[in-house]
Parts: structure tokens; C-alpha cells; sequence
């Protein structure tokens, strides 16, 4: 008697090949695979998203460019801003206090986690920077101080030395210590902590030469055409001056064209901030202007610089801890011995 297993298995073994073989041919056909196509990869898993971090958003309060320095400190905070595209920049500028705060408050309104300012005074910008402040957003204070310690970072000039270092040249040129002679017009500035702590420190200088006499003091706020009506009001009482003390490019500017209108001649400046067309004159021996003080307007870039790298990844806090509370910038005397070190024709001021 035969066995039948090896029939029956030969006969299974054909019909599961065949099943199998014609469920292959369907699923190619459903996949579109033809003959010769190589087979199939299982398609990757898209990585699941990730969310990207938040901009962060800064705002930029500065004085309207209505003189040269501003001019500058304008130019330096868009040429900061390029170097952070990362980072959402409100630049805003404003020609009176009112504005000023009016701007601030807008940009609270849009959420910035820090400000920088440069305020156009002192006095009316220290409580809107004090409500930010307790808002928790960073502020850098950028030269004109507040009246408060309200600013997380305060960056400014050194204007005691600015006034210092220029009253002391004025009394050297004028006979040395001691022996000074001379009658002086002072031109101050907006009132706010700068032109304050330059006049103070100043004045301190001229007032142990007594052989030099103040004879005509005034505000011209920084401006050229203020300054030119300012001198020609003092030069009307005090025609015989020796010369003038501006504490500023622009108002320097000023009193050279109330001198030229007066016709008075043999009266020298001495301004300050670096202006490129007085350092020119300075470094071109002209009379009129022997020395001039420094007075950066890229302060402003410092400290969008330095608020971008307390606000950028987070911990503010932490960071806050090792950064300066207060930074000061030293001033030089430009005389005609360093002024080509001073001098960049290309900048905008």
C-alpha cells in the first residue's frame, strides 16, 4: 500500500505557491511596481516639528536727529540694528519729551522685552522709564541719565572729564595755571545730567583762575541756530570776549557764525563731540578751533549690543548679575598733534 502524503503535500505546497505568488503580482500592481523596478522603501518618518523660539523685541527710543551728534547716534543704532536681523528692532525717534513718552508707551504696548533709551531730558523721561522698568523689561539708559536708578544698565560719556579736560585747555591757552586771562561766553546744553555734570565740572576749573571772568552764560541746547541767537544776544552786552566755551560741535558752529555777523574777529571755540568737520579744522591748525573733545555717538550701538546679550536664550536674570550697572566712556582731548587718529571723513558726523 502507497502513502498519499507526499501527493497531498505536493499539492498544498502548489496551491499556497500560487496563492502567495498571485497576492504578490496584485500588491506590485496596486503599488504601480513593474518588472525590473527595484523594490520598495518604507518612506522615512518626518522628525516632528520644531517650534522655533520667539524673536526677541527690543525698542529704541533716541532724540530726533535735529543736530549732528544726533545725527550720528541715529546712523550708529540702524547700523546696530543690521547686525541683528535676529532680533526685532523698534527704532523710534522724538523731538520733545512728550513724544518721547508718548513712544515708550506704545512700545510697551507691543510687548518689548527691553528699551533702550536715550532721553531728550531727564526729568520728564524718569517715569515712564520707572513704570517699564517695574514691568519687568529691560532697560539700558543710554548718556542722558535718569533722575532715578530705574535703568538695569546706564552707559554714558565721562562729561565730568569732558568738562574738566576742556576747561583746562581753555585756561592753558589763556596763560596757564594761575596766570589765565580772559573773558569767556559759556554755552551750555538741555538741561538733563550731561550737560550738567559738563558745566559743574567746568566751572569748577574756571573758577580758580580768577584772572578768567564768565561774562555771559546761557542754554542753546545743542543746537546750531539756537546757539547762533544765543551769542549774538551775549556778544551784544559783551562784545570783547576771548573766547567761548560751547560744550558742543553744533552750537560751536553757532557762535563762529554770530562772530562772523558781528564781525568779531581773534574770539576761538572749543566745542566737543567730534564732529568730522571741526576735527578737520582742528588737525588743519585753525585758529579758530585748537582743540576739540571727544564724544562718541556709537554709545548708542553699545548698549543695543548689550541689551541683545542679556535678552537673547533667555535668563535675563542671571546674565544681569555680572553685567555692569554703570559704564562710563572716557573723553579726549583732540588737539592737532593726535587729531588725524580722530578723524573719519566717511562718518556721518
Amino acid at each position: 500500500m502507497h502513502s498519499t502524503t507526499p501527493r497531498l503535500s505536493t499539492r498544498f505546497t502548489g496551491r499556497v505557491t500560487a496563492i502567495l505568488a498571485s497576492g504578490l503580482v496584485a500588491a506590485t500592481a496596486m503599488l504601480g511596481i513593474g518588472a525590473g523596478t527595484p523594490a520598495p522603501i518604507a518612506a522615512a518618518v518626518p522628525a516632528p516639528a520644531v517650534a522655533q523660539e520667539a524673536k526677541v523685541r527690543i525698542g529704541v527710543s533716541i532724540p530726533a536727529a535735529d543736530h549732528g551728534w544726533t545725527a550720528g547716534v541715529v546712523w550708529w543704532a540702524k547700523e546696530c540694528a543690521k547686525l541683528h536681523p535676529e532680533i526685532e528692532w523698534s527704532i523710534v525717534t522724538a523731538e520733545s519729551p512728550e513724544k518721547q513718552i508718548e513712544q515708550i508707551e506704545a512700545l510697551m504696548a507691543k510687548k518689548v522685552d527691553g528699551l533702550v533709551i536715550l532721553a531728550t531730558e531727564s526729568a520728564p523721561l524718569t517715569p515712564i522709564a520707572e513704570e517699564a522698568h517695574n514691568r519687568g523689561i529691560l532697560i539700558v539708559n543710554v548718556d542722558r541719565g535718569f533722575l532715578k536708578p530705574v535703568a538695569d544698565i546706564f552707559i554714558e560719556g565721562d562729561n565730568k572729564a569732558f568738562g574738566r579736560k576742556s576747561a583746562e585747555f581753555m585756561v592753558g591757552k589763556l596763560g596757564g595755571k594761575g596766570k589765565a586771562k580772559g573773558d569767556i561766553i559759556v554755552l551750555e546744553g538741555i538741561p538733563c545730567t550731561v550737560n550738567t555734570d559738563r558745566v559743574q565740572a567746568a566751572m569748577e576749573v574756571f573758577k580758580t583762575e580768577p584772572g578768567i571772568k564768565i561774562v555771559g552764560q546761557a542754554a542753546a541746547n545743542w543746537n546750531r541756530q539756537k546757539a547762533l541767537e544765543v551769542t549774538e544776544t551775549l556778544l551784544a552786552k559783551n562784545p570783547k570776549v576771548t573766547a567761548i566755551w560751547a560744550s558742543d560741535d553744533d552750537m560751536a558752529l553757532g557762535a563762529e557764525q554770530a562772530l562772523a555777523e558781528k564781525g568779531i574777529e581773534g574770539v576761538w571755540i572749543l566745542g566737543g563731540a567730534g564732529m568730522k568737520d571741526i576735527i578737520k579744522r582742528v588737525m588743519d591748525k585753525d585758529p579758530m578751533y585748537p582743540a576739540d573733545i571727544t564724544y562718541p555717538p556709537s554709545m548708542i550701538a553699545t548698549g543695543m549690543e548689550m541689551a541683545s546679550s542679556v535678552l537673547k536664550g533667555g535668563k535675563k536674570k542671571e546674565k544681569l548679575q555680572y553685567m555692569p550697572r554703570h559704564l562710563m566712556i572716557d573723553v579726549d582731548l583732540v588737539t592737532p598733534a593726535n587729531a588725524k587718529d580722530f578723524y573719519f571723513p566717511a562718518s556721518v558726523y
